[in-house]
């Protein structure tokens, strides 16, 4: 979709001298010329201004090619009107690599795909986007993989590793991304292309000539300055890879005798040519691995033991500090895996990995490995951990590593720009120590994580980029240059250069290893196009106006709905505490700390396991990720966009696909809350634009169900008639093609009431109250009545949900949705006025739709209530949760026998999930005898609320769909127990898969008996 080209020319956009005259031409050139997407609108370039730096640069555009042909296409243009270029991948860098005054070519999207394989050889060759996670999956049936593991594997893309010469937790092993790049096929600056490798197989074109000459001379001239001032270290990522170039130098040669003139290019960040494809160098998948953690009492120790451990020959020894580890801890997907690691109470622990093809060899070796810590005096310090399971479970603990540190709450973050800094090991107890005093001496602590085995420590001090940030940055990165020399390192070690780095390539080299990058910035980029002012030419670290918090910046006054207190906390980053907000407080700053969570990191951009981000998965889209939305939301919010704020169009477009499945709250390691964020959006939006009809009939239908519950046969018979039913659908805005709801006799009798507080208390505590909620009232009252029926059959008292006046409680959800926040908090009050003497009695609340009733844990925290949502929150369970809960406290009686079929298919809710509360549907399943239970891995199913009934949404929803869940449920046989517990993603099941799925609830209830298998 080509979008906003119009808008360019009303729109003030700074722009280089150069280009700046071509603005209106490019545009509208690329749109004309271009099959792919062409973005000059604010809202877009603004959504590529940032990367996982504190850095924003507002690019000129955005080119998002279909094909390597539309790539030279938008190459050609850009040359011909002089304009500068930036290629990218997921905008993951952190050092600021991936943002420049410069049209953005975005090679995710669609450049992507394997373009040669050779198994015998072990080689692959890619196109740039291609992402390390899909390339392993891709090769792993071959029994090969890319061993160049990065932490962001999952989104990170090749054509940027290759930029950046990523190096990932195995390099001890496996070496950086230049070891194992064999030839790129690039385009030049003067459009020319050619293929880098082996320099004797560079051809006879002047060009590739030309450049073998220069490079040649270059490096013989600087040979003895090379010598003396590249460090020595495996982790040396700056500048330009000159070194390789040396004919006498034997680092320069590939296994055939040549150097590779691949290895130029590889960390150049882009600067010297783009990258059209990559041909890899691929390893065998180890057929084993075991892990050891180590646990420390002192990081120090940690430090220096490192040196001792890594002559036992592992594969990987990394760091997981103390910092990390509680934060870990306080969340709830990390929390027991990495407490099934810890011994004691470890200030670090460090993760050694042996791999190989023997695995009573690596057991062998971690046997070693308890031995050496217990000569070292430290005698029951290893954790073993042979399982394959428990392994991915810790390194995604440490993979998240980075993410996890950025989920400190308050304006002071950990800061990326000293993080890479490489050291020799006999050093390395001693440089953290002393780098810890330095951030002591300037207020502050840094997080420390990752490579030990190869002396690259990512640490980050905690700095308020808003405030003194800039100040204490320059401050430390000078006195931790000079600690680096000292100890003969190097100051940029795995993550490049970029902005935060760039400055210092000259302080490492020396001025003529200086102007050697420049003579082959030159002899490449005449012009300074590709990725201007990188490496070479490089602005200061701390120039502010490149700042995503640049001087000025400050939030526009906001009115929030919800109460945001919690995230407006002040955290001392000496000591960690954190200030207690309580509730209220300034809320308006609380939305604004919630929104800058983000730190752009990438992690929703993921494919695999898990729910975020669903409307990612089927566009592909920059603007319909968590990512994405979070920076629109930023700028909105900051009077970039405009002056509407959270009631603009742009922030409207960009929560258009947001279903408000809530696996950022779980996945993001961040903890981005975009479906709470979006509910503050659509609230503005109402107040200022007002409510479609569509949006009214869905939002206020808790309040008309009664009505339509009597009239239910009469709309289903509107429903079957097609013309008349597709004729009352487009008039609503509904999708023709979507079956609606069917309404039903309720479940709940009106007048019925059981807010009694002085009813007896049974001795035994069995009695529970069943949160009935609007769809499983008034459009599948089967699923309450089997619940009340498992409940009893379980000996509890089972009291109904209906207030005082006889009015069945609702949720709200409806409300949220569509931005009616009063109304919505309307019904929480009285529903916490209804329960409250059941809370006193300390009764469970037990709910069936998980969106209903997990608002009770999460929305009604929002609404100001305090500790009597908070006490409402810890009595409220789903169906499940409640009976796992009752037969792990041995309370739980029930007799079920096996059912006709002898296997199920689970799909799990996007809230379930969210909350870590899908086990449970699995665990109670496989009470019932002889049933064989397997789960769907999907993500969200499309459906999302009223999402999926709109027209405007109905192929998207449908395409979530598609992407796992329907292809599952069609592909299991008839005879297969289809179970989902959230009414929208029974629908979905049923529209898109014709199958008819059930509510765990029912299921036990078929299972009922009075002779079979006696749980308790």
């Amino acid at each position: 979709m080509k979008q906003h080209v119009a808008s360019l020319v009303a729109q003030p956009i700074k722009l280089v001298p150069s280009a700046a005259r071509h603005s209106g031409s490019l545009a509208v050139k690329l749109a004309k010329e271009l099959r792919g997407d062409v973005y000059f609108d604010a809202a877009s370039r603004g959504r590529y201004a940032t990367d996982a730096s504190i850095y924003q640069i507002m690019p000129i555009g955005v080119a998002v090619p279909r094909d390597q042909a539309d790539a030279l296409v938008a190459l050609d243009i850009a040359r011909d009107l002089k304009v500068p270029v930036l290629a990218r991948g997921a905008g993951t860098s952190q050092c600021g690599q991936t943002v420049a005054e410069a049209l953005v070519i975005d090679n995710s999207k669609w450049l992507n795909a394997v373009v040669d394989f050779d198994e015998a050889a072990r080689t692959v060759t890619v196109e740039p986007g291609m992402v390390l996670d899909h390339l392993n999956a891709w090769l792993k049936p071959h029994g090969l993989w890319f061993p160049v593991d990065v932490s962001t594997a999952a989104q990170c893309t090749i054509g940027g590793m290759a930029g950046n010469n990523s190096c990932g937790s195995r390099s001890i092993e496996y070496g950086n991304m230049v070891h194992n790049v064999l030839s790129i096929d690039a385009v030049l600056a003067d459009g020319s292309q050619h293929r880098f490798g082996p320099m004797i197989e560079a051809g006879s074109a002047p060009r590739m000539q030309a450049i073998v000459g220069a490079l040649t001379q270059i490096a013989t001239r600087e040979r003895q300055e090379i010598a003396e001032r590249m460090p020595k270290v495996l982790r040396r990522v700056a500048g330009y890879n000159i070194d390789l170039f040396d004919c006498q130098n034997p680092r320069a040669y590939t296994d055939d005798g040549s150097a590779n003139l691949a290895h130029l290019l590889v960390g150049s960040e882009g600067t010297l040519a783009y990258s059209r494809q990559l041909t890899l160098k691929l390893a065998p998948l180890p057929a084993h691995k075991v892990l050891g953690v180590v646990n420390f009492p002192t990081f120090y120790q940690a430090m220096e033991l490192t040196q001792h451990i890594v002559k036992l020959g592992p594969t990987a020894v990394e760091l997981v500090d103390r910092t990390m580890i509680d934060l870990a801890i306080g969340n709830p997907a990390f929390r027991p895996v990495i407490e099934s690691a810890l011994t004691g109470d470890p200030q670090a622990i460090l993760l050694v990995e042996f791999a190989g093809e023997s695995r009573d060899t690596l057991l062998a070796q971690l046997d070693k490995l308890v031995e050496l810590m217990g000569d070292l005096g430290m005698q029951n310090s290893v954790v073993k951990m042979p399982d394959a399971g428990a392994q991915k479970a810790l390194w995604e603990v440490r993979k998240a590593g980075l993410n996890i540190m950025m989920s400190m709450r308050g304006d002071g973050k950990p800061v990326s720009f000293i993080e890479d800094c490489a050291v020799p090991l006999e050093h390395l107890a001693e440089y953290t120590s002393r780098l810890t005093d330095v951030f002591h001496k300037h207020g502050t602590e840094g997080t420390w994580y990752a490579h030990a085995s190869v002396g690259t420590l990512h640490v980050r001090p905690i700095l308020d980029m808003r405030r003194d940030g800039a100040q204490k940055m320059r401050a430390i990165a000078e006195e931790a240059a000079a600690l680096v020399r000292e100890y003969k390192g190097a100051y940029s070690g795995e993550h490049g250069d970029g902005l935060c780095r760039g400055e210092w390539v000259a302080w490492q080299y020396g001025p003529r290893i200086n102007e050697a990058f420049r003579e082959i910035k030159r002899l490449f980029d005449p012009e300074n196009r590709f990725n201007p002012d990188k490496i070479v030419n490089p602005p200061k670290m701390d120039d502010a106006v490149n700042f995503r918090f640049a001087p000025g910046y400050r939030e526009a006054p906001l009115a929030p709905a919800l109460d945001w207190s919690a995230w407006n906390v002040t955290r001392n980053p000496l000591t960690g505490e954190e200030s207690a907000p309580g509730t209220g407080g300034d809320l308006s700053a609380g939305l604004a700390k919630a929104v800058e969570m983000c730190n752009n990191n990438g992690h929703c951009r993921k494919f695999d396991a898990g729910t975020m981000c669903p409307s990612y998965r089927v566009t592909k889209d920059e603007q319909h990720v968590t990512r994405g939305r979070a920076n629109t939301l930023r700028l909105a919010i900051s009077g970039q966009l405009g002056q509407d704020g959270l009631a603009s169009a742009e922030v409207k477009d960009v929560l258009d696909l947001c279903v408000s499945c809530k696996g950022c709250k779980r996945d993001c390691p961040t903890g981005v809350d975009m479906a709470r964020i979006k509910i503050e959006a659509r609230a503005a939006w109402a107040s200022k634009h007002g409510m479609r009809l569509r949006e009214k009939m869905v939002a206020f239908m808790p309040r008309y169900a009664p009505l339509a519950s009597r009239f239910g046969a009469a709309i289903g018979f509107a429903e079957s008639v097609p013309g008349l039913s597709a004729l009352v659908k487009r008039a609503f805005g509904f999708a023709p093609q979507r079956s609606l709801p069917r309404f039903a006799k309720p479940f709940l009798k009106n007048g019925q009431a059981n807010a009694q507080a002085s009813w007896p208390l049974r001795e035994d505590g069995k009695e529970v109250l069943l949160f009935v909620d609007t769809f499983n009232n008034y459009m599948e009252p089967e699923n309450a009545r089997a619940a009340q029926r498992v409940l009893e059959a379980a000996g509890y008292t089972v009291y109904l949900s209906a207030s005082g006046d006889g009015k069945p409680l609702c949720c709200g959800r409806t409300f949220l949705a569509a931005g009616l926040v009063n109304e919505a908090k309307a019904e929480a009050r009285r529903t916490l006025g209804t329960l409250k003497p059941f809370i006193a009695r300390g009764v469970p609340v037990v709910g069936l739709e998980p969106s209903c009733l997990l608002s009770l844990r999460d929305e009604f925290l929002g609404y100001g209530y305090g500790d009597e949502a908070r006490r409402l929150s810890e009595h409220a369970f789903l169906f499940e949760e409640f009976l796992v809960r009752e037969q792990q406290a041995g309370r739980l009686e029930l007799n079920l026998k096996a059912l006709d079929t002898d296997r199920a298919l689970v799909h799990g809710h996007c809230h379930q999930k969210a909350f870590d509360a899908f086990s449970p549907v699995q665990t109670v399943l496989k009470w019932i005898p002889k049933l064989d239970v397997s789960t769907v891995e999907s993500s969200c199913c499309g459906m999302a609320g009223s999402f999926g009934y709109e027209a405007e949404h109905y192929a998207t929803s449908m395409a979530m769909g598609e992407l796992s869940l329907l292809p599952a449920v069609r592909e299991a046989g008839a005879d297969v127990l289809i179970v989902a517990d959230g009414t929208s993603c029974r629908h979905q099941i049923h529209d898109g898969a014709k199958r008819q799925a059930m509510h765990v609830a029912r299921v036990l209830e078929a299972a009922l008996t009075e002779g079979g298998t006696r749980l308790s």
